[in-house]
């Protein structure tokens, strides 16, 4: 099967120029599950962003191919209509701007055609009671009055109407309880149980998602590289011995 996503020594810089990814190569095939774990400042949010296109970051070398099309060049909306989705880790409100009219516009978007206010209206109530969600919530105000819970829902009932092919879920578990954990959880389950090939990137500091949602892979971050990859046994030795372990001595070659 050819790689969905591939990721070649990529290295990348932030807002002042100071190198954050330092040699990132991943492969992703179409349907896996691959959990992206690491300590804060390793890199992983800026991971997410450069696969995005965020203007704000400057690939300084390596590459990024995505359904065979190399994506430099492409902003955020071009590579969002190729497939890719990004479920941020600190939702932001938009005012003015109802969440039933956001996602028809970005649904046409993505399927370059019109959908109606009532195909989106139906099916985003079908998922909102999915993912345990007040149906009132499709006529107010996008994440504006949103709990913590309800905006990273909200982010899985996006990933769910748009049909992306992969998937970025960043910190998608921080700051929720274990109820609305067990929830997000069942939610992209879902997801991937209707659409099979679609592939998920899951960035995390812990191990209490993936509890609920298996990953076919574990990869490490640690100082801006990938520095292992495995299984759950990878999990279980990062909460036992920390990600210290995981660093280059200093002075290493880089």
């Amino acid at each position: 099967m050819a790689p969905l996503l591939t990721i070649q020594d990529l290295h990348a810089s932030g807002h002042e120029g100071a190198g954050i990814l330092r040699g990132v190569t991943l492969t992703v095939a179409p349907g896996e599950l691959h959990a992206l774990m690491g300590p804060n400042g390793s890199g992983k949010s800026t991971l997410a962003n450069v696969l995005m296109g965020n203007p704000g970051y400057e690939v300084t070398s390596g590459s990024v191919n995505f359904k065979g099309v190399d994506l430099a060049g492409l902003g955020p909306d071009d590579r969002s209509v190729q497939g890719l989705f990004l479920g941020f880790q600190y939702p932001e409100e938009i005012p003015g701007v109802t969440m039933i009219n956001f996602l028809r516009r970005a649904i046409s978007a993505r399927k370059d055609f019109d959908i109606s206010v009532l195909e989106v209206r139906l099916a985003l109530i079908e998922w909102m009671q999915r993912l345990g969600m007040d149906a009132k919530l499709a006529d107010r105000y996008l994440n504006q009055g949103f709990s913590g819970g309800e905006k990273k829902r909200n982010e899985i009932l996006q990933m769910a109407l748009l049909e992306p092919d992969l998937a970025i879920l960043d910190e998608t578990d921080s700051g929720l309880d274990i109820d609305a954990l067990k929830t997000v959880a069942a939610g992209v389950e879902a997801v991937r149980s209707e659409r099979p090939e679609m592939a998920v990137l899951l960035i995390t500091h812990y191990q209490r998602i993936l509890k609920y949602l298996a990953p076919d892979v574990v990869h490490v971050l640690v100082d801006g590289r990938i520095v292992a990859s495995g299984g759950m046994d990878l999990v279980e030795q990062l909460e036992r011995d920390g990600y210290e372990g995981f660093r280059e001595p200093a002075g290493a070659d880089v």
